[in-house]
């Protein structure tokens, strides 16, 4: 006698689109964590919710670039450190990181969509 086949792998129904509060809260946990760990947490937000909210995917690709402009501004300043110039990157990034997440963090509080300056657009 022959067994019928099992019927296929049922896949998980999407996400469900987060509510406007909590699009908010992730969008500010994005720009300021990525004051200490760089390029991850915008990332990992970014792979996460992605679809879930057109608010937050706009922050996280926002912060993904900016922390990525600032990791190859740190290369930079690590080939330049060589002739003696590259200390000042490593003075100068790290505050421009922490005043830009802060702008952006509360800019996302309010609800308002936020570009930094001087990142180059990576993902748009």
């Amino acid at each position: 006698m022959s067994a019928t086949p099992p019927p296929p792998p049922v896949y998980g129904t999407p996400a469900p689109p987060l509510n406007p509060a909590d699009e908010k809260t992730w969008a500010i946990v994005t720009h300021v964590t990525g004051i200490f760990f760089s390029f991850l947490p915008s990332l990992i937000v970014f792979l996460v919710f992605k679809g879930r909210g057109p608010f937050l995917e706009a922050h996280a690709k926002t912060a993904l670039n900016f922390h990525l402009t600032t990791l190859i501004a740190y290369v930079a300043g690590t080939i330049l450190s060589f002739v003696l110039v590259g200390f000042i990157v490593f003075l100068v990034v790290p505050i421009l990181v922490i005043v830009f997440a802060i702008i952006a963090s509360v800019r996302a509080s309010a609800g308002e969509y936020y570009t930094y300056p001087l990142s180059i657009p990576f993902f748009k």
